[in-house]
C-alpha cells in the first residue's frame, strides 16, 4: 500500500506522469518538464507527506497507550493547539510570512505545550497517570485553542496566513521543510521502539510494569517525549492533519494485535500510506485545484473508524 502511494504520488496530479517517466526522472537529471515536476515539486512533498504520516500514526500509538485513551490523538496533550498557537505569534507578533521561516515556532510551541501537561500531571497526587495527562491536555487544548481564536479574530491579515496552514496539506512544503522534518521523526520513532516493551508492561496496570522491572515514570517521560517530538514535528510541517494518529493505532492493532512494538511498526506504513492516498485523492477530485489532505483525511478517516467499532476490532491500548 505504501508503494503504491508513493508511486501515485510522485506520478499523479493535474498533470499525470507515467510510471516510466517518473523512474527517469527520479535517476536522471534534467530540464524536462516531467523531470522538473518529479524532483522539485512532487518528490518533496511525497518525502513530507511520508515523515509526517509515520509521525502522526506513531505519535497516536504513544497518546493512547500513555492515556489508555482509544480516543487519544495528537490533541490530546495539547500538542496541536500548542503548535497553532506557535505559529500565531510567529505570524502576528514577529510578522513571518513563509512556511520555513515559522515552522520551528510550531514545533517550539508544541514542545512547550507537552511539557506544560506532563509537568502538571506528573505534580498531582496520582502523578503522570492516564486520566491526569488526559484531563491536562484537554483543559490546556481548550485554553490555547480559545487564545489562537482570539489573536485570529483581531487580526484579519494573520487570519490569511494562519488559514493555508490550519487546513492541513502537504502542498506548497519544499525540500527544505522535507529536509527538516525527517530528523525529528526518526528521533521520535527510535525513542517509540526504546520503550514499547515498558508500553505492553504498562498495559498490564503500574503495579504489574514494576514487578516486571520496569520504571514507569521512565517509561512515560520516554514516551510523551517522543510523541511530542513527532506529533510537534509533523504539526507543524503539515498543519493539524487529522484523523491519522486516531484510525491508524486502531487499525493496526486489528491487523497484528496489541504488542506495541508490531503496532508501531505497521503504523509506520499505514500512516503514510494513508496520507499519501488522501493527497493524491485531493489532487485528482477537482483538477487543477486541489482539495487539501488535511480535509481528504477527515472525509476517509471517520468512516474507517466507525467501520471498525462495528466490527469491534479497536483495541484498547
Amino acid at each position: 500500500m505504501l508503494l503504491a502511494a508513493v508511486l501515485a504520488s510522485l506520478a499523479a496530479g493535474s498533470r499525470g506522469i507515467a510510471p516510466g517517466d517518473v523512474l527517469h526522472a527520479l535517476l536522471h537529471a534534467g530540464d524536462d518538464d516531467e523531470t522538473l515536476i518529479v524532483r522539485s515539486l512532487r518528490v518533496p512533498r511525497t518525502v513530507i507527506g511520508v515523515a509526517v504520516g509515520a509521525g502522526l500514526a506513531v505519535a497516536g500509538v504513544l497518546m493512547q497507550a500513555l492515556t489508555r485513551n482509544p480516543l487519544a490523538d495528537p490533541r490530546i496533550m495539547g500538542v496541536s493547539s500548542g503548535a497553532s498557537l506557535g505559529v500565531v505569534v510567529a505570524i502576528s507578533v514577529l510578522g513571518l510570512t513563509t512556511l520555513p521561516s515559522y515552522i520551528w515556532f510550531g514545533v517550539a510551541g508544541a514542545a512547550l505545550a507537552g511539557a506544560f501537561v506532563y509537568a502538571v500531571a506528573a505534580r498531582t497526587r496520582d502523578g503522570a497517570s492516564p486520566v491526569t495527562l488526559a484531563l491536562t491536555g484537554t483543559a490546556l487544548d481548550a485554553s490555547l485553542t480559545g487564545v489562537v481564536i482570539a489573536v485570529l479574530t483581531l487580526s484579519t491579515q494573520t487570519f490569511d496566513q494562519y488559514r493555508f496552514w490550519a487546513v492541513g496539506s502537504l502542498a506548497g512544503r519544499s525540500g527544505e521543510v522535507a529536509l527538516w522534518v525527517l530528523p525529528f521523526v526518526a528521533a521520535g520513532v527510535l525513542l517509540a521502539f526504546a520503550v514499547a516493551s515498558g508500553l505492553d508492561a504498562l498495559a498490564l496496570g503500574d503495579d504489574v510494569a514494576r514487578g516486571l522491572g520496569h520504571d514507569v515514570g521512565r517509561v512515560r517521560l520516554v514516551a510523551a517525549v517522543a510523541a511530542i517530538v513527532l506529533a510537534g514535528a509533523a504539526v507543524a510541517a503539515a498543519g493539524p492533519v487529522g484523523f491519522v494518529g486516531l484510525a491508524v493505532p486502531h487499525l493496526a492493532r486489528g491487523l497484528v494485535g496489541a504488542a506495541h512494538r508490531w503496532v508501531m511498526a505497521v503504523s509506520l506504513l499505514l500512516g503514510p500510506a494513508l496520507l499519501l492516498a488522501a493527497d493524491v485523492i485531493g489532487r485528482l477530485i477537482v483538477p487543477p485545484a486541489e482539495v487539501k489532505a488535511g480535509i481528504v483525511t477527515a472525509l476517509l478517516g471517520a468512516p474507517l473508524l466507525i467501520l471498525l467499532v462495528r466490527r469491534g476490532r479497536t483495541v484498547t491500548a
